[in-house]
């Protein structure tokens, strides 16, 4: 039997809205605030017309930054197993949040160099792979606590969307300013999170541990999450969802050196499409608790594989705004039941590095995905339309391997409480070590 975390100390929970008010502020700060979200517009048209960089190299720029993303799980394991003060998530969040504030006002006052642009976007990118990998364990423990996986990823990806709703708009803004404007306040709105969580998270204090003690609690977390098969068998299946042949730069060149849209604009056309997703975030929480995950994952991927063929129509502002506003809807539905997924899939006890690691999977196949189209398009000479195609069909191919999937974590449906989820699933307190097999709720 593996060995346990380290073991906390009773404290009264907490109620359900403080935990929302962590995860709302939380999920805004680390989403917003990223040099991919807030400050990619900037970034690109830097890239793009003051430093004369291709498809590639800019695709290329924004996969190497998001390496930290991709370690995620070296940060989920730190976050298990290595408190600071006594805490597992409250203060790794507190002092990363520093860290990346302080990093963003240095990305805004180094010179306009692709090499230096590069690694202060890496120094900020890694600081908040911490806060958001302390803060998705967090998630992952109030969902299993509280029985509403299927509720509080609804939240969580309602939160982002909400992000991105107002980083549409906000970055076409600063992508026409001084790019200092864009890191000042980046910075500024992500330091909000540091005094949020060290008022409103009221963690459990874990006892005090020798140094030997928390390396055995570090090769516990590993050995759990080796011998899961439900987390594996998820993380292939999200890895190939999102590896499609992406098209994101290649729109954008086709957007600005085509179809002439001005970055306020092409703001507007990402806030029509995170309105999409916060709709589909809304209506995915109803129908968490009416359909199983199986369901959910089936029709939410084939609709989404279907619409991406409206891109293939993209050829004026009216067009990008519908088209944009209903990717977001259908894409966004499937985002949201495949993250579900990754919750369910989590071990008990490894939340920091089974879902850092479930979602490093889908970072990089997100990254990777960009880099794809734009590599077919300036070294292949493939046409946009051919990349809208190829997009479509490889994201229905996943649905092939859905038998791989457990047939608990499918089956399950969104419960009302963490008891009666567990005696559902034929679990309970008393069985800590046998739930890693089934689907946290």
């Amino acid at each position: 039997m593996a060995k346990s975390t380290p073991t906390a100390a009773p404290t009264r929970t907490p109620s359900v809205g403080r935990i929302a008010l962590v995860i709302v502020i939380g999920i805004l700060a680390t989403t917003l605030c990223q040099p991919a979200v807030l400050g990619k517009l900037p970034l690109q048209f830097l890239l793009k017309n003051e430093l004369h960089q291709d498809r590639t190299a800019l695709a290329q720029f924004f996969l190497i930054i998001g390496i930290p993303w991709y370690c995620k799980p070296i940060a989920g394991v730190l976050t298990d197993a290595f408190p600071i003060f006594r805490t597992r998530r409250q203060w790794y969040i507190i002092i990363s949040t520093i860290v990346a504030t302080l990093g963003w006002f240095y990305l805004g006052t180094v010179k306009h160099d692709y090499n230096t642009l590069l690694s202060a976007c890496l120094l900020v990118n890694t600081a908040m792979v911490i806060a958001s990998t302390a803060l998705g364990a967090y998630i992952v423990e109030a969902s299993q606590r509280l029985g509403a996986s299927g509720r509080i990823t609804a939240l969580r990806l309602f939160t982002q969307n909400s992000a991105s709703l107002i980083n549409g708009p906000v970055s076409g803004v600063l992508a026409a300013g001084a790019f200092f404007t864009a890191a000042a306040i980046s910075g500024g709105l992500l330091f909000v999170l540091a005094p949020a969580a060290y008022l409103l998270m009221k963690e459990p204090k874990t006892e005090q541990t020798t140094p030997s003690v928390v390396l055995n609690n570090a090769k516990d977390q590993l050995r759990s999450i080796g011998k899961s098969r439900s987390l594996w068998a998820a993380s292939a299946f999200i890895f190939l969802l999102y590896i499609a042949p992406g098209f994101q730069t290649p729109l954008l060149f086709k957007q600005t050196d085509e179809l002439k849209f001005s970055t306020q604009f092409i703001g507007t056309i990402q806030f029509a499409s995170a309105a999409g997703a916060l709709l589909a975030a809304v209506a995915y929480s109803f129908l968490c608790k009416r359909y199983n995950l199986k369901q959910l994952i089936i029709a939410s991927v084939l609709v989404a594989g279907v619409s991406s063929l409206w891109f293939l129509l993209y050829n004026g502002q009216t067009q990008a705004l519908v088209i944009e506003f209903q990717n977001g809807f259908f894409f966004g539905l499937a985002e949201i039941a495949v993250l579900d997924l990754a919750v369910r899939a989590t071990p008990v006890g490894a939340e920091g590095l089974g879902f850092a690691l479930l979602v490093s999977f889908r970072n990089l196949a997100i990254f990777s995905t960009d880099v794809i189209g734009s590599k077919l398009v300036d070294d292949y000479k493939f046409k946009f339309e051919q990349l809208v195609w190829l997009n479509s069909a490889s994201t229905l191919f996943v649905l092939v391997l859905l038998p791989l999937l457990p047939r608990q974590i499918l089956a399950y449906r969104d419960g009302g409480s963490a008891t009666k989820a567990e005696e559902e699933m034929g679990t309970g307190p008393s069985q800590p070590t046998s739930r890693n097999s089934l689907p946290p709720t």
